[in-house]
């Protein structure tokens, strides 16, 4: 699929994947504690309750959570073709971990700051921090010499549980209000989405989705490892520093809107590439359009598993993901460029 590539069957394939998400969207916004009635808001408009719930709770949770599925899915896909390794993964490797250390930092030390900056500086405390964790795990992964995609990995375990005792420690030094504020961070919740947030997120992942989509074949190329994709005409250093830049600014938003959500971005690019195989220019946005379906249909039972109450949504992926992840560990060996 590297080499060979057929629009006609893509396209099609894409409108069938965007006609299903469409589908579970308008699934997402009918289910709830309490029931929409689609005829009362079309007949009598949109000054009624119903027309209320759906603009003001329904719309923004559903549209925030397929963003926030969107970017970290495509994250998942660019990091696992630039360690070449079908376990990177923005929570796996500590980028999400960075991430929410971040916004911890500013919560319990900059109080203040965060009241006047809001829902944007903790986004921008969320994307500094996952870039410097992904520029730290690079540098510690060089350290004996070239990348080694084992180095990499350890070292983004290592810092992901250096991440997770500060935390700890930041949630023990906090006050009752702040170690509300972290929870959510930490377990992932949909709960507060508003449409500042739903603006922000969806803004960034679709610049993140084009931008990434136009780096796809150098990312096909360092498939192939380094030394080839160099001699391919392809700027290894240049394209490492875009992948940070954008993995890193799409996953530090998503944390700032959402909190931690785990298993995504391993796991929708693993079921893209055993229909489609490695290809970027399909991998990636096809990652962003069933990640998103995958994270309104967590979100949505998150909704209704318990109801009147609703599950941290970071709970839902991870009892999806981690037996996925098991099933991965005792599959055969495969290729990232099968």
């Amino acid at each position: 699929m590297v080499d060979g590539f057929f629009p006609n069957k893509v396209l099609s394939i894409w409108a069938m994947a965007l006609l299903g998400l469409a589908c579970v969207m308008f699934w997402s916004l009918s289910i709830g504690a309490y029931t929409l009635n689609w005829g009362n808001i079309l007949r009598s408009g949109w000054n009624n309750r119903d027309a209320l719930i759906l603009l003001d709770i329904r719309l923004p949770r559903v549209l925030l959570s397929a963003s926030v599925g969107a970017a970290l899915a495509v994250s998942g896909a660019a990091l696992q073709g630039l360690f070449r390794n079908p376990l990177a993964d923005p929570g796996l490797i500590g980028i999400s971990s960075g991430a929410v250390l971040s916004v911890a930092l500013v919560i319990v030390v900059f109080p203040a700051w965060t009241a006047w900056s809001g829902l944007y500086g903790l986004s921008f405390a969320a994307f500094i921090g996952g870039a410097l964790t992904c520029m730290l795990i690079f540098r510690i992964g060089r350290i004996k010499g070239a990348n080694s995609v084992l180095q990499l990995i350890l070292a983004g375990v290592a810092i992901n549980a250096l991440a997770g005792a500060a935390v700890g420690f930041l949630t023990y030094l906090s006050t009752d209000s702040q170690l509300r504020t972290l929870t959510f961070w930490t377990m992932g919740s949909f709960g507060g989405a508003m449409w500042p947030a739903v603006w922000l997120i969806s803004g960034v992942t679709m610049a993140c989705v084009g931008f990434l989509m136009h780096q796809a074949g150098h990312l096909n190329r360092l498939l192939l490892g380094e030394a080839e994709a160099r001699f391919l005409g392809t700027d290894t250093k240049k394209l490492k520093r875009r992948i940070i830049f954008l993995t890193a600014l799409a996953v530090g938003c998503a944390v700032a809107v959402s909190g931690i959500i785990g298993f995504v971005g391993l796991v929708v690019p693993h079921l893209i590439r055993l229909m489609w195989k490695a290809d970027h220019r399909v991998l990636i946005p096809a990652s962003a359009l069933l990640g998103a379906g995958l994270m309104v249909l967590a979100d949505t039972f998150a909704r209704i598993v318990v109801t009147p109450a609703e599950l941290p949504v970071g709970i839902v992926t991870s009892l999806l993901g981690g037996p996925f992840f098991l099933w991965l560990l005792f599959r055969p060996n495969q290729s990232m460029s099968s």
